[in-house]
């Protein structure tokens, strides 16, 4: 189970998440198609980038799922964060309230 806290990266590119807010789907986090690993865990040698999930992330962005999970990018990369084969959502900003 990924816990609130936990920092991840992927096999197949730059990219590096903090979680915000955990959820039993993001057991299946992924990167770029590839399962992500703790921050201190080994690559995949043979671990490839997936042509679908190549849309990359941005820095200091947070990405959502449907159950309320989220993660917040503290390192860009070239693949896109998925939950299996769902990708993430980029997290709107709230709109501040008009100062009429």
């Amino acid at each position: 189970m990924i816990k609130n806290g936990s920092r991840l990266r992927s096999q197949v590119c730059d990219t590096e998440v903090i979680v915000v807010k955990s959820s039993d789907s993001l057991d299946d986090l992924r990167a770029g198609g590839v399962a992500m690993v703790a921050i201190d865990g080994e690559k995949a040698a043979d671990a490839a980038l997936d042509a679908e999930f190549a849309d990359g992330t941005v820095m200091g962005k947070r990405y959502v799922d449907e159950s309320g999970a989220e993660v917040l990018v503290t390192k860009a990369g070239a693949g896109s964060l998925s939950v299996g084969s769902t990708k993430l959502a980029l997290k709107e900003a709230k709109p501040l309230p008009a100062s009429d």
